[in-house]
């Protein structure tokens, strides 16, 4: 006589009263700078003519993503701070694992068009504007979005599908595929190859074409400007775009890369904090500190 689950309870990050305090001011200060932030790089980049060029299109689809990325998990997380274990029913928990994937997919396929995006402007400067037309910016933007739903969607409804029915006791801040697999009474095998063929290559398939694209930009620089200053100004170009990408998949790496079973659900849940809720936070100071375009129209 085994009961279906219908909704679960977040553990959240801790049950010392103390720390649920300070954990609360700390994370409710990096949403706020993440949501006002990010807010403000899309802004420029609809509102500053002088922004309006493939580099800052995909910078604020990165910015977008991020405002949303946040949002999935960080204000549940705050109530769990002030009011401790949070319920979420069946349907609320799928939908969260949805878009967390979802944006979290889209972010990894962006930063790899951002990589491509640096690679042409370096080392095909005379036909950029050609190769990275209104067109295929628009295209290359639409393909990131659309991959990342398509991978949201399977593990959505893989999810779905299992039976639960034991304990619902959610040892995470959010509704993770990891710690929902754990909870299953039904077999998640096919749940598990999916995690870890479909999620590794979603995260192994971008890092390669990024880690391809500065290989060749490095090979261009070194190989054609001869003058110190002028292999600097490639570099430094690159240095954000370069940060946003080591913040994100350091993390992503340590979770999602095989072997998936083996890894502790408290390192899970501190790993996730990085990319879930202070990467987003990092990224428009990234962004604004390191490029003088952006400072400027910020002046502005």
């Amino acid at each position: 006589n085994q009961t279906e689950v219908s909704e679960f309870i977040l553990l959240g990050l801790t049950d010392i009263q103390g720390l649920q305090h300070f954990f609360f001011i700390s994370f409710l200060l990096l949403y706020l700078t993440s949501l006002v932030g990010n807010g403000a790089i899309v802004t420029m980049v609809i509102s500053e003519p002088q922004l309006h060029t493939p580099m800052y299109f995909f910078l604020g689809n990165l910015s977008c993503l991020d405002i949303f990325y946040s949002t999935v998990t960080v204000p549940k997380m705050l109530t769990g701070f002030l009011f401790g274990h949070q319920p979420i029913s069946f349907g609320g928990c799928l939908a969260q694992l949805h878009f967390f994937h979802f944006l979290g997919s889209t972010e990894a396929v962006l930063l790899a068009t951002m990589a491509y995006d640096r690679y042409v402007a370096i080392c095909n400067p005379l036909r950029y504007t050609l190769i990275m037309n209104p067109r295929t910016c628009l295209l290359l933007a639409v393909a990131s979005w659309s991959t990342g739903l398509v991978h949201a969607m399977m593990h959505s409804v893989m999810t779905s599908q299992l039976r639960f029915c034991g304990h619902n006791h959610i040892h995470h801040f959010f509704c993770d595929i990891k710690p929902l697999l754990n909870l299953a009474c039904s077999s998640t095998s096919l749940n598990m190859t999916l995690l870890n063929v479909v999620t590794t290559s979603i995260v192994l398939g971008p890092l390669t074409l990024v880690l391809l694209s500065y290989l060749y930009i490095i090979s261009f620089v070194f190989q054609k400007v001869r003058s110190q200053e002028g292999r600097w100004k490639p570099f430094s170009t690159c240095a954000s775009h370069l940060t946003i990408v080591a913040l994100l998949y350091v993390p992503v790496l340590f979770n999602y890369t095989p072997p998936s079973s083996g890894s502790s659900p408290k390192k899970d849940m501190q790993v996730s904090l990085m990319y879930s809720a202070v990467t987003p936070a990092l990224n428009p100071l990234i962004y604004t500190l390191r490029n003088q375009e952006v400072r400027s129209a910020l002046k502005k």
